[in-house]
């Protein structure tokens, strides 16, 4: 092989899924790196390793028929100062792990597994005995592959699964490609989202298939307790299958820098909880903007659409500032959602609602366009709460419901086999309809209802 390639197995790696190749793989690390860069290869073969860490100029690539299986010894995932739940803090290391790199990638057609039961039982296990004196993990679980304030990034065919928590996590990263990667957690797997841009710039997620316990993609930019507010811009994602996550394309809740300029094209969505899902609440500020969505094929989903700025879960969610329905003055803490475009979107089996637009009563979701929608509700009932928010109640196969919001307008939107109104419209300012329609043999109200009561 060339002098730039590094097989791990010329260092002393053997894959036999037993042995320990930490040492190994390091030392082939730190030839590369020695070396300038280069390649870092993993042979047909199931080699058990702890954290890796990547430096410049490196390219991690597996074989076809290549397994890196991660240990379950909490001591090769020593602690780094990275990002959490967007908040800094010490973190077990990522499996997969660079820091203040350039040009650096995951590539091949082999397989990541990062045995991540050993760390959701414990995680279980330290919930149920949340006031034991000493919990069972000192850090929050590693991430899967998390770079941090890197430049140039590639993730290209590989096979990841079993994630102990997100699985691709890039942090204030620029120029970020991620292009036919399979993922698959358990469905019932905690916190295992499928890819979470933080405070990144410039990434392109394309021809993935994302199959979680968690949200499918999650896009952050930090919350009100990050030590420097940093944006989310120019995000792209197509051509990918989403199944069984949370949600499918997700913004927020941690947005506290602001995230805009975001794509999502040619997308089908599979069984997700929600569909294309925005959330944020008082206290973060920030922005979610310039948000296009087109060419979307959803089935069994909770919910469509959301934007939702009362969304409760995390640290201070209880607080009377994030539930509280009256104004407040507006001020750097408000968050705000507006401009956002969806056409061209089918979603069949929708178990819960239509969709749910919720503003704040200071600050309304505003500029929102739905052109070319096609709703139909699932035939059997099955209660679910559209999203997550103070006194909402569960509801079966009803239309939109729209509160606080500003300049929306729907265009070509149909809702069929849905129970009560196809649009239900609270307080708000300039809601237009045009060409819509409502079809069911399960209501005979009228398809648009302005002004309706409060549902929470």
């Amino acid at each position: 092989m060339s002098s730039f390639v590094f097989d791990i197995t010329d260092f002393g790696a053997v894959g036999d899924g037993v042995t320990s190749c930490t040492k190994a793989i390091a030392d082939a690390i730190a030839a590369c790196k020695k070396a300038g860069g280069g390649m870092i290869y993993v042979p047909v073969g199931t080699f058990l390793t702890g954290a890796i860490q990547l430096y410049d100029n490196m390219e991690l690539h597996l074989e076809a028929g290549a397994k890196l299986l991660f240990s379950t010894n909490m001591e090769e995932y020593p602690p780094v100062m990275s990002r959490w739940e967007g908040v800094d803090r010490l973190v077990h290391m990522s499996c997969i792990y660079a820091e203040n790199c350039r040009n650096i990638s995951v590539t091949g057609r082999g397989t990541l597994d990062g045995q991540g039961k050993f760390w959701w039982d414990i995680l279980k296990q330290d919930r149920a005995y949340k006031d034991f004196p000493k919990p069972h993990i000192q850090y929050p679980r590693p991430k899967f592959i998390s770079f941090d304030n890197c430049e140039d990034v590639y993730i290209e065919k590989v096979h990841i699964t079993q994630s102990p928590s997100w699985t691709i996590n890039p942090i204030r990263c620029t120029n970020v490609h991620v292009e036919g990667v399979t993922i698959q957690n358990p469905a019932d797997s905690p916190n295992t989202d499928g890819i979470d841009p933080d405070s990144c710039k410039n990434m392109h997620i394309s021809n993935c298939h994302i199959d979680v316990g968690d949200d499918c993609i999650a896009i952050k930019a930090g919350t009100e307790d990050a030590k420097e507010d940093i944006s989310t811009e120019n995000i792209t994602i197509t051509n990918c299958v989403m199944v069984h996550g949370h949600g499918g394309v997700v913004l927020g809740s941690e947005m506290s820098g602001s995230i805009r300029n975001v794509t999502v094209s040619n997308c089908v969505f599979q069984d997700t909880d929600r569909g294309i899902r925005l959330k944020s609440r008082r206290g973060r500020g920030g922005v979610i903007e310039n948000l296009l969505v087109d060419n979307i094929m959803m089935d069994g989903v909770l919910c469509p659409f959301i934007a939702n700025l009362y969304y409760f879960c995390g640290p201070k969610g209880d607080e009377k500032l994030v539930w509280d329905k009256n104004p407040y003055p507006i001020s750097d803490i408000t968050p705000a959602i507006r401009h956002l475009k969806f056409s061209n979107i089918i979603a069949t089996n929708v178990r819960a609602s239509a969709g749910f637009f919720y503003g704040l009563a200071e600050m309304f979701v505003d500029d929102v366009s739905l052109d070319n929608i096609s709703i139909t509700m699932m035939e059997a009932l099955e209660p679910g709460e559209p999203d997550m928010m103070a006194n909402i109640k569960p509801v079966a196969a009803e239309g939109f419901y729209c509160n606080n919001v500003s300049n929306f307008s729907f265009n070509r939107v149909s809702v069929n086999n849905h129970i009560g109104s196809a649009f239900r419209v609270g307080k708000s300012e300039n809601v237009e309809f045009t060409a819509c329609k409502a079809i069911s043999k399960r209501s005979n109200d009228e398809m648009v209802v302005m002004s309706c009561p409060d549902i929470t």
